[in-house]
């Protein structure tokens, strides 16, 4: 045997059991994030809100410093603090839009919210405006454009990550499954792609992340798809999970009790042609929300991973192998979530478009800012509108 097949059979029996070890290693700390993530689900949506804002602020953290690290070494002032004072103003100016959509209750119960919801954006324009005059003089001179670099980079930053935070808290509201599925599917894809590339890849998907194979993303697709069918099905039968998150200001806590919507009321379907030669079965009974569930999966398995392949090109671009060491074998936060945000961002956007109407709360906080002139000649109009479809029996009216 040659020196050199002695030194590459070395290299290989220190690779393999390297190779294992960070496999049990993230295995391990996998099933701990899972297992926590299903505690802070039972501890309610209080408790997820309060997480995601945490790994909110983390992930701000873990970008920032990156910035930072180049911004320090020509010691010029205020971009850690100016940083973090944007953030700030960004999170009061969202929280404070979710108070006002969410809490309508609450607001109209204290005074001094009332100010602050009918104000909210012109105070939280002032806060942003006054950060603004804070990086025009704190402009050095010889340093404009990294100072302009940095200014770009905490903005892009903000947009990134906290905008992303506010869109999975408006997910949490329309329901806990729209916070949960979409969530469970980037996780489970994430685990399918490895298990299938760690056993079967052999051919490179993308030269930005060397170690994501085709075997990896298919593999991932399939097991997706059909994970968040049988989850969707299993959370569509209970109201917890079903029911739009609402404030009950009586209680002071968030209520989760509500007539299930169609979307997960079981249906019969009926097959196709092809579909029912192939199987026997005629028909089929799934909750509607299985099949949007469908949609929800594949996006997370198909362009979720970009978001993946976006960070690593971002770390590459700073020659960095993590966001940071918080989590062994995993690396950072944001290295945990980078497709959480793509996906956050998809659910919200079809939320919007294929499942939401107008949002009766909201509508009625603005119906009760009016003037009461104003809120009689809507009740008018609505009374009327009501008679001529039919819902207002003519007795009722003529009482009136």
């Amino acid at each position: 045997v040659s020196p050199v097949d002695n030194n590459t059979q070395g290299e290989n029996h220190r690779t393999y059991p390297f190779k294992w070890k960070n496999w049990w290693i993230r295995g391990i700390l996998s099933l701990t994030m899972i297992t926590g993530f299903f505690l802070i689900i039972y501890l309610g949506p209080l408790m997820l809100i309060f997480v995601v804002m945490s790994i909110q602020i983390k992930c701000f953290q873990e970008i920032i410093t990156i910035g930072y690290r180049v911004y320090h070494s020509y010691e010029l002032p205020w971009f850690r603090t100016l940083s973090w004072y944007f953030l700030i103003c960004v999170n009061y100016f969202f929280y404070g839009e979710t108070v006002a959509d969410y809490f309508g209750a609450l607001v109209r119960r204290e005074e001094p919210l009332q100010f602050l919801v009918r104000y909210h954006r012109f105070i939280s324009f002032t806060l942003y405006l006054a950060g603004f005059c804070m990086f025009v003089l704190s402009l050095v001179k010889k340093h404009y454009r990294l100072q302009f670099y940095m200014f770009a980079w905490t903005h892009v930053t903000l947009l990134i990550v906290v905008t992303q935070s506010h869109l999975v808290i408006q997910n949490l509201f329309e329901g806990m499954i729209w916070f949960i599925v979409p969530i469970s599917t980037v996780i489970c894809n994430d685990i399918m792609a490895y298990l299938f590339g760690f056993f079967f890849g052999r051919t490179p998907l993308i030269k930005l992340s060397p170690k994501k194979t085709w075997e990896g993303f298919i593999g991932g697709f399939f097991s997706t798809v059909v994970f968040s069918f049988l989850f969707a099905y299993l959370l569509s039968q209970y109201q917890y999970f079903v029911c739009p998150v609402e404030y009950n200001s009586e209680t002071n806590r968030f209520t989760v009790e509500c007539e299930p919507s169609d979307l997960f009321v079981m249906q019969e379907y009926t097959l196709p042609a092809t579909a029912q030669n192939l199987l026997r079965w005629k028909t089929v009974n799934l909750y509607p929300f299985q099949i949007h569930s469908i949609a929800l999966s594949t996006f997370a398995s198909l362009i979720g991973p970009f978001g993946g392949f976006f960070a690593s090109g971002f770390k590459r671009a700073f020659k960095i192998k993590d966001f940071a060491d918080t989590i062994p074998g995993h690396g950072g936060i944001m290295d945990r979530f980078d497709c959480q945000y793509l996906m956050a961002t998809f659910v919200h956007v079809y939320i919007a478009s294929f499942i939401r109407g107008p949002n009766p709360s909201k509508v009625l906080q603005q119906l009760l800012a009016l003037q009461p002139e104003q809120q009689l000649s809507i009740f008018n109009t609505l009374r009327n509108h009501l008679r001529e479809k039919g819902m207002l029996p003519p007795a009722v009216l003529e009482a009136q």
